[in-house]
């Protein structure tokens, strides 16, 4: 009985890690096709969302308004990168953390440049069935200077 219902345990949480990474392949392909109804989905009614530069916003609501005005802006054009690595630990049986890195790319470049890697801290949890973020802070990855590389010896 034991091992059936650890099984069963290895399953479920399998299924939820499948779950939790159709979150990010639904925000990359909403960030591609430009559509912020879309991207705003991924979270819940009340996520708190950071950006790389500190802005914070508060609300699915606003995160879809903002996100729509930068696809219709300054982000016009640009593509979400793919093959980012995601990281997912759950905490409870309904909750996870997700680290996620990868770089958005603008409709003028070829490739992203190195400086636009990012990586992004989510709380994942788990509403009536469907995994949403419930909060999401980016940070740009950017090497030590030098003050940052004398302070380590």
């Amino acid at each position: 009985m034991k091992e059936r219902m650890r099984l069963i345990m290895v399953d479920v949480k399998e299924q939820d890690t499948k779950a939790i990474l159709a979150i990010f392949e639904a925000l990359g392909k909403a960030w591609n096709e430009h559509n912020g109804q879309a991207f705003g989905l991924c979270f819940t009614e009340d996520a708190d969302y950071v950006t790389f530069n500190g802005q914070h916003i508060k609300g699915r609501q606003d995160i879809t308004e903002i996100h729509q005005k930068l696809f219709d802006g300054v982000l016009r054009g640009s593509s979400m990168m793919e093959g980012g690595s995601v990281q997912i630990r759950f905490l409870t049986p309904d909750m996870a953390i997700a680290h996620c890195v990868g770089a958005v790319k603008l409709r003028w470049q070829k490739k992203a440049p190195k400086n636009r890697d990012s990586i992004n801290t989510n709380v994942i949890v788990k509403e009536k069935g469907d995994w949403k973020i419930a909060a999401f802070h980016n940070c740009r990855i950017q090497p030590p200077n030098f003050i940052q590389k004398w302070f380590m010896k």
